[in-house]
């Protein structure tokens, strides 16, 4: 199985990046693919979210200086105007990949951003998102929210890549919602259970909230790195592109640092400054 790990990602590594599909159906087989041109607008009010999975237990690593050249707007990342994080308000900085099952790039990336992430302070919170670009990418993408709610994620998320692209048991295209139901049944899930959940109000509302959130921040390919919601990383491959996601880390918690409220002010020894009563009083 290694063997044949190692040989598919070399083979891969002259990819740049997957690119979505247009004009293909969404879940409900009515409307167009949520690609970043038919998502809905970024001021329409985004779906509640969902409750996820919980992160899996990790030992932070330290903070460390990023290494090589600073990163260059407009050549090394996209500055997201306005942009805001996919999950605000956890206190720390995110980064999001962007990703889908039948990208092969994304399953030559899997091993290291997963050794990355893994690796990354405790001020830093990775968030990946499988991209609902439509067509084929979309059955896919339902799974993995599917997984996520159910809380099979994490021991099913790389076996998943490989039963695509390593042992081929599911297809990139034309998967059916049992085949992917009778795949999760393997990891704990009830198959029944599990294609129904594909078809719930919940996931179809991670799906619109993820499509809004791309549309938002101008994803149109995976893998795609995006920093805080604020910066899209571009790169010339995926050494690169973890290189310009530390540096806007760095910037991010420099910015962090920067808008920390001051500590409060000690109170005032009252004792010793109060008035000493006075004589004969």
């Amino acid at each position: 199985m290694t063997s044949r790990l190692s040989v598919l990602l070399l083979a891969l590594l002259t990819l740049s990046a997957c690119t979505q599909q247009s004009g293909t159906p969404v879940a409900d087989g009515t409307s167009p693919a949520p690609t970043a041109e038919t998502a809905p607008a970024a001021g329409t009010e985004a779906a509640p979210p969902v409750a996820a999975e919980p992160e899996a237990a990790r030992t932070p690593g330290p903070i460390v200086p990023p290494t090589g050249p600073e990163p260059v707007v407009g050549t090394d990342f996209v500055e997201v105007a306005g942009g805001q994080p996919f999950q605000p308000g956890s206190g720390q900085i995110e980064v999001v990949e962007v990703f889908g099952y039948t990208c092969p790039h994304c399953a030559t990336f899997e091993p290291m951003i997963d050794a990355w992430q893994a690796k990354l302070p405790a001020d830093v919170k990775f968030t990946p998102i499988a991209a609902p670009f439509g067509g084929y990418w979309l059955p896919y993408a339902k799974a993995f929210y599917t997984a996520e709610s159910m809380g099979l994620l994490r021991k099913t998320h790389t076996p998943m890549f490989n039963a695509v692209h390593i042992d081929r048991t599911l297809p990139i295209q034309g998967v059916t919602d049992e085949q992917i139901a009778s795949f999760y049944a393997k990891y704990g899930a009830d198959a029944k259970q599990f294609q129904s959940t594909m078809s719930s109000f919940a996931v179809d509302a991670k799906l619109k909230r993820a499509a809004q959130f791309l549309q938002r921040t101008g994803v149109e390919a995976t893998p795609t790195i995006i920093i805080n919601g604020k910066y899209r990383v571009i790169g010339k491959g995926p050494d690169d592109a973890l290189r310009i996601a530390e540096h806007l880390i760095a910037r991010e918690r420099a910015a962090n640092a920067t808008t920390a409220p001051a500590p409060a002010a000690a109170p005032a020894d009252t004792a010793s400054s109060a008035a000493a009563p006075a004589n004969g009083g």
